[in-house]
């Protein structure tokens, strides 16, 4: 189920997903485990190697490079840095536009953990709601999204292609280490902001790309997507589809670049 609030919050996040990629430097935490001791041995048992000492840093499948070594400010005190660091890449004219100045990289980290599930917190905006109403198209019973509704993104599709991805990536890694922070204080200690952020672009590049008309219903307030599969799918992928299947095309070919710039290339 959707209305036009968690429409508009999901658009953001996609946007912010890819806003996201301008972050940078690895950040630590760990797991930590005990080596094994060995029994007590008997007079002829041979003695047993000692286990090598656990690392305290996280499992990493993709780790973020170093880069520059300019101090970073405090999570809480980041959204100047932040703010400035995307107007340097995608300008000022649209981050004014779409971000929420306050609470830059928490609102981006929780939004993006969200996307593969089915509900978003709809009080945390990384970006501004969208003007307008859900557009609908009605011919007798049948009502589908309408071709005025996927032009209501034409403005967020338009950034987003025109984004440089290598330099988001470059803002991505000097950045990366409050990306990293929030990302523990949102519960997940000793994982990797990174390796969500990969699995989650993987998650909707798999979205459908529905060719013709949307079929939606309204079986009270909010409408639903007619076909059960829709439905059912991720806020996320929800989102890609409701902005209509040439847009999320666009998005889609910017995600994959994307990707390939925060993988382990080894």
């Amino acid at each position: 189920m959707w209305d036009d609030n968690q429409e508009d919050l999901a658009r953001r996040k996609v946007v912010w997903l890819l806003g996201i990629i301008a972050v940078i430097a690895v950040g630590l935490g760990g797991w930590y485990w005990y080596a094994s001791r060995q029994p007590a041995a008997t007079p002829v048992a041979a003695a047993t190697a000692p286990a090598p000492a656990a690392s305290s840093e996280p499992q990493i499948a993709n780790p973020i490079p170093a880069g520059e070594s300019a101090a970073l400010p405090a999570l809480n005190d980041s959204d100047a840095v932040v703010h400035d660091s995307l107007a340097g890449v995608i300008g000022r004219g649209p981050v004014e536009q779409f971000l929420v100045p306050q609470n830059i990289v928490r609102h981006i980290v929780v939004t993006v953990d969200n996307l593969p599930q089915h509900k978003v917190a709809v009080d945390l905006r990384p970006v501004k709601p969208t003007s307008g109403q859900t557009v609908t198209a009605a011919q007798g019973d049948v009502i589908t999204l309408a071709d005025a509704n996927f032009a209501r993104y034409a403005p967020l599709v338009h950034v987003v292609q025109a984004t440089d991805v290598k330099s988001l990536a470059l803002v991505y890694q000097r950045l990366y280490p409050l990306f990293q922070q929030s990302y523990e204080d949102l519960g997940y200690p000793g994982k990797y902001f990174n390796d969500r952020l990969v699995q989650v672009i993987d998650h909707l590049l798999q979205a459908p790309e529905v060719a013709g008309p949307i079929r939606v219903v309204q079986p009270k307030v909010m409408f639903q997507y007619a076909d059960p599969s829709l439905e059912n799918s991720s806020a996320g992928q929800k989102l890609l589809i409701r902005m209509g299947a040439a847009n999320e095309r666009i998005v889609k070919q910017k995600l994959r670049e994307f990707r390939a710039e925060i993988v382990n290339k080894k």
